[in-house]
Parts: structure tokens; C-alpha cells; sequence
């Protein structure tokens, strides 16, 4: 595979972003073994912007996770040519190849992916918000220079294939600055496809387009958008043998939260929680907002949880704005929906009206430093400010 190749596999929409990192067999003889690292990326939804475009100029992986820019033992995929991608074209599994690289065999801890920096009124890294046509300057300050850091040890064996996928999202990613720009806050993490499996199923075709999660313990561990069918696609996500089951939340504007509870993934197989026969359908909710201010300074971001008896879940995020702090947050005021999985499907979903318009609203501030408060939106849009 050539260093530009660029393959694009079946997939839709999301919020989150993938490379795949392949490290194919090779090596042997009376040498060092070895395996091919091959680079691939996708993505997934982000909130308000119609295009995500970032410029990728290398690859780099190291065996230690504390490795500095200048030391020694990386290994580098320099693509011949940038790659401009729109990371929203990239969602529910599609792929886009950038790489490879010989590597010896053995465990890698540090991924770091280095973009191309923008110059003058050629912008390398941009958005452009949803319903207007011109790209906006993304700064990528750190990306630019010492590239995104990754840590994730997987390993290389020799003779044999390990392919780790970044998972970029993009909608947590992007944060507005005070002067109407936008500034790159990168939320990424890696999966190695040995020990992964996949989720899928529909919502209803009036659903389409609804971001889903996977999650644990009320944290996202990967997004994505429901496609025109209706129909999203979580992969990879790492087996449950070794990480745990899932929890799948719908999330939609208008219509109520879905959670489906403990699903299961097996390494090399997909879980189906819902059918195109027999897709999610949601009850319409009318939706109000939680905004207000968090301390400019805390670089913070935002997440609206929700909590039942089966447990506690993410049901929509924001960044602060840079420079004022501001923030704000679309919540349905009817109660979620949820289900317990079952491979036999439908699966049921009971209202869960004890948690009507009921959320605890989370800041976490870039120092580690945590706040919470509660709030209930029922009777209409709240005012939440935190100040660190």
C-alpha cells in the first residue's frame, strides 16, 4: 500500500474521528522482526458544522509514552503529499488511508499525529459552521509542531496484524474563541481491532441523522450519526471480555433520549440492538437549554448527565467558549427511554419518568479540576454558571 493511498470503506455520519493504524506481518529471517504499520482515518458528527477539515502531514509512534519530540526510537509515515480531509465525510465506519510504515515487532505506546499548519489564506485546518459556505481558520498550535498525542500501548507481534484505530471526535474537538473563531482542544483515543468487535442497528427514518453514543460509566467512548436509512454503525470498540459491556444513548433535537443498556461486543462480530424492520422509534419531546458561564480561564468542557435507576449516562455535551466562557446545551424535557439489551430482538424501551427533565450538569476545566451542579429543565431553559 503506497503512502498516499486513500481507500474509503462503507459507512455514513458522526462526532467522532478514526485513523487505523495497521501494523501488517513481515520481517523474519536472522534480523530483527517486524510488521507494517498502515495508517488509515476516519471520523464522526460535530455539533453545528457542515465540514471539519484538517491537513495531515506525518505519523509517528514510539515504544515509550514519555518520549519527546526530540528523543530517539520514533518511527515516522511523512505522507508525500498533505492529505486535506473532511472529517464528516469519514463517519460510521468509513476510512480513509494515509500510510504505512516497517516497524520492529514489540509494544508501542505513543501515537502522535502531526498537521499541517495554515498559512496565510491557505487554510489547512478549518470549519465552516452549518448554513454558511466559508471556511474558518481552525488554530492547531500544538498539532503543528509536536503533533496530537495518543497514548495506547498496543503491540506488534512478529509475523502477524495489528491495526489500532484513533478515534478523533470532532465535536468535542472544536471550540469557538471570543473573536468569532475556532481553535482545535483534540478528544482522541485508540482501539486496537485484535481485541474489538462492532454494535449496530436503526432508529426509525423520522430519526435520521440523531447522534448515537457508546458509552461507559456515563463517559462517550465513540459517536456517530445515524445515516439516511437511519441505520449507525460503531466500530471498532473493544471487546467486552476485556473492557466491559456498552451502553447506547440516541440522542436527537425534539424527540426523547434512548438508552439501550449493556450491550455486549465479541471480538470480530457485530451486535445488533435494532433492525430496518424493526428500528428505535423516540416520542417527541419539546427541548430546552442549560447555558451560562464557566470561568474563561478553565478552558472547560461541559457534559449533561442523566441518571435512572439502570444508571447514569451522557446525554449531550459543549466546549466553553475560549475567551468568554460562554456555553450552552439543547435538552429533551421528557423522560429517556430505556432497555435493557436482549439478543432477542426487539428490545423494549420503558419511560424512565423519574428522570423527567432532570440532568446534572458536569464542567470539567483542562487543570483536572471538576464541578457539578444539579438542574431541571422541565419548566423551561436553566441558567448554570461555574467558576473554577
Amino acid at each position: 500500500m503506497s503512502p498516499n493511498l486513500q481507500k474509503l470503506l462503507s459507512g455514513a455520519a458522526l462526532a467522532c474521528t478514526a485513523i487505523l493504524l495497521g501494523a501488517c506481518g513481515g520481517g523474519g529471517g536472522g534480523g530483527t522482526p517486524t510488521g507494517t504499520l498502515a495508517v488509515h482515518m476516519t471520523d464522526a458528527p460535530a455539533c453545528g458544522f457542515d465540514h471539519v477539515y484538517v491537513t495531515v502531514n506525518q505519523v509517528r509512534v514510539n515504544m515509550s509514552s514519555a518520549a519527546g519530540d526530540n528523543d530517539g526510537g520514533w518511527s515516522d509515515i511523512t505522507l508525500a503529499t498533505p492529505q486535506k480531509i473532511d472529517l464528516l465525510t469519514l463517519t460510521n465506519g468509513v476510512l480513509t488511508t494515509l500510510g504505512q510504515t516497517t516497524l520492529p515487532a514489540g509494544q508501542y505506546q505513543q501515537v502522535r499525529l502531526v498537521l499541517a499548519s495554515n498559512q496565510g489564506n491557505a487554510l489547512a485546518n478549518s470549519v465552516v459552521v452549518s448554513g454558511t459556505t466559508t471556511e474558518v481558520a481552525l488554530a492547531t498550535p500544538s498539532a503543528t509542531q509536536s503533533g496530537l498525542k495518543i497514548i495506547r500501548p498496543f503491540t506488534v507481534e512478529a509475523n502477524s496484524t495489528v491495526d489500532l484505530v484513533l478515534d478523533f471526535n470532532a465535536c468535542k474537538s472544536v471550540v469557538q474563541q471570543g473573536n468569532g473563531g475556532y481553535a482545535l482542544k483534540p478528544v482522541i483515543t485508540a482501539t486496537p481491532t485484535t481485541i474489538s468487535g462492532t454494535i449496530d442497528g436503526f432508529v426509525a427514518p423520522a430519526e435520521a441523522g440523531a447522534t448515537v453514543y457508546a458509552e461507559q460509566n456515563g463517559k462517550v467512548i465513540s459517536g456517530t450519526v445515524a445515516d439516511s436509512t437511519g441505520h449507525f454503525t460503531f466500530a471498532p470498540l473493544v471487546a467486552s471480555a476485556s473492557n466491559g459491556n456498552y451502553d447506547v444513548v440516541i440522542a436527537q433535537s425534539g424527540v426523547s433520549s434512548g438508552v439501550i443498556t449493556s450491550v455486549p461486543v465479541v471480538v470480530g462480530a457485530t451486535t445488533h440492538v435494532s433492525t430496518a424492520a424493526q428500528p428505535i422509534a423516540l416520542p417527541a419531546s419539546t427541548m430546552n437549554t442549560v447555558s451560562g458561564t464557566v470561568t474563561a480561564s478553565a478552558d472547560a468542557s461541559l457534559r449533561a448527565l442523566q441518571t435512572t435507576t439502570t444508571g447514569t449516562y451522557e446525554i449531550a455535551s459543549a466546549n466553553a467558549n475560549l475567551t468568554t466562557g460562554a456555553y450552552t446545551m439543547s435538552l429533551p424535557v421528557n423522560p429517556p427511554l430505556v432497555g435493557a439489551y436482549s439478543n432477542a430482538l426487539p428490545i423494549s424501551l420503558t419511560a424512565a419518568t423519574t428522570s423527567a427533565g432532570q440532568y446534572t450538569i458536569e464542567a470539567d476545566a483542562a487543570s483536572g479540576a471538576t464541578q457539578s451542579s444539579a438542574v431541571n429543565v422541565s419548566s423551561g431553559s436553566q441558567t448554570v454558571n461555574f467558576s473554577f
